[in-house]
C-alpha cells in the first residue's frame, strides 16, 4: 500500500522508466498521513470534491460531490467528513453506499490551488467519513483560472435531465472532450487503493482519436507519478470531463496504457514526456452536475500548444 512518506512498487517503476527517481524521492516528503490547519481551512472552503472509487466489477469511476463550503470539513488530523454522497444514476452511488477506498482531490480553479487527499470512506447517513491515509497539495501547473458565477435558476416546469449510459461517445460527447481544457482521472494500485488527480491542456489535449479512444500528453510535473504508476499495476481508468458552461459531467471508465518514449510524445504533443492511451468501456452522461457556472478560462502559462 502507498501511505504517507513511501510509494508502491508501480510508483516505484513509473519514477524509474522516466528518470525521475531522485526527485521523486525529494517530492516525497510533502506526501503526509495527517491534515494540517491550512490543508483543513482548504477543504472547509471547497464547494466541490472530485472522488475516485472502483465500483463492484472492478471498473475506476471519477465523480463529483457538491454542497456549500463547508460540507467538506475536517474533523481532526486524520478524519473528514463530507456531507453529500453521489446521487442515484451516478457510477459510484452503489459503490459509495458502503465502504470504499477512495481518492479524493480538492481544487480551487480560481487561484489555481489543489490538494489530493486518499483514505478509505464509509457511508455515515448521506454523506461520507474518511479515514486519511495520504494528504498533499499539489502545484498550480496546467490549471486554467476560471471563476465561479451564479448558475441561473431552471425556468418554469422544468424538469431533471437525469443521466444517461452509452458505450461510445455520442457527437456532442466528442465534441465537448475536444474542447476541454480540464479532465480528472482516477486509478488504484495493486492494492486497491484509489487516487484521484487533475490533468489540464490547451483545448484538444484530450485527443479523440473515435467513439471509444482517446490520448492525452503527460507533461512535467512533481515527479510522483502515482497515476502512472497505478496504471502499470491496473489498467483500469476512470476520466471526469466537466463542461464548465453547462455543468455537464462526463464519466468515462475504461483502461489505460502508458507510452515512455519521450521523443514520440514530444513529437505528437508539444512538450510531452509520455502519453496515456485510453480505451473507453461506459460512459454516463450527468446533466447539470457542477454547482455554478463558470467565466471563461485563463491558460496556465506552463500550458504547452495543443497540436490538432
Amino acid at each position: 500500500m502507498s501511505t504517507a512518506g513511501q510509494y508502491h512498487a508501480g510508483e516505484l517503476a513509473a519514477q524509474a522508466s522516466a528518470g525521475l527517481a531522485g526527485p521523486a524521492q525529494a517530492s516525497r516528503r510533502a506526501i503526509r498521513g495527517e491534515i494540517p490547519d491550512r490543508a483543513a481551512a482548504f477543504l472547509a472552503a471547497r464547494p466541490m470534491l472530485v472522488v475516485g472509487a472502483a465500483d463492484a466489477p472492478g471498473r475506476m469511476w471519477a465523480t463529483l460531490l457538491t454542497g456549500p463550503p463547508g460540507f467538506v470539513r475536517a474533523l481532526d488530523d486524520r478524519t473528514v467528513e463530507v456531507a453529500a454522497r453521489p446521487a442515484p444514476g451516478d457510477p459510484l452511488a452503489v459503490a459509495l453506499a458502503r465502504p470504499a477506498r477512495v481518492g479524493t482531490l480538492a481544487i480551487e480553479p480560481a487561484t489555481r490551488r489543489r490538494m489530493r487527499l486518499n483514505g478509505r470512506a464509509e457511508p455515515t447517513g448521506s454523506g461520507l467519513r474518511i479515514a486519511v491515509d495520504q494528504v498533499y497539495g499539489n502545484c498550480p501547473k496546467y490549471i486554467a483560472r476560471r471563476a465561479p458565477l451564479p448558475r441561473p435558476a431552471a425556468g418554469p416546469g422544468a424538469t431533471d435531465p437525469g443521466v444517461e449510459v452509452a458505450t461510445e461517445l455520442s457527437v456532442e460527447d466528442r465534441r465537448l472532450v475536444a474542447d476541454a481544457d480540464t479532465f480528472f482521472v482516477a486509478t488504484r494500485s495493486a492494492d486497491g487503493d484509489a487516487d484521484a488527480s487533475h490533468r489540464g491542456g490547451a483545448p484538444g489535449f484530450l485527443r479523440v482519436l473515435g467513439p471509444s479512444r482517446l490520448r492525452w500528453p503527460d507533461y512535467s510535473g512533481n515527479a510522483m507519478l502515482m497515476t502512472l504508476g497505478n496504471l502499470g499495476q491496473v489498467a483500469a481508468a476512470g476520466l471526469l470531463v466537466p463542461d464548465w458552461g453547462t455543468g455537464t459531467a462526463l464519466h468515462l471508465t475504461g483502461t489505460a496504457t502508458v507510452e515512455w518514449d519521450p521523443e514520440a510524445a514530444a513529437a505528437e504533443f508539444p512538450g510531452a514526456q509520455r502519453v496515456v492511451e485510453f480505451r473507453l468501456a461506459e460512459v454516463v452522461r450527468a446533466h447539470g452536475v457542477l454547482p455554478t457556472a463558470w467565466t471563461v478560462a485563463e491558460p496556465s502559462r506552463f500550458t504547452p500548444p495543443a497540436a490538432r
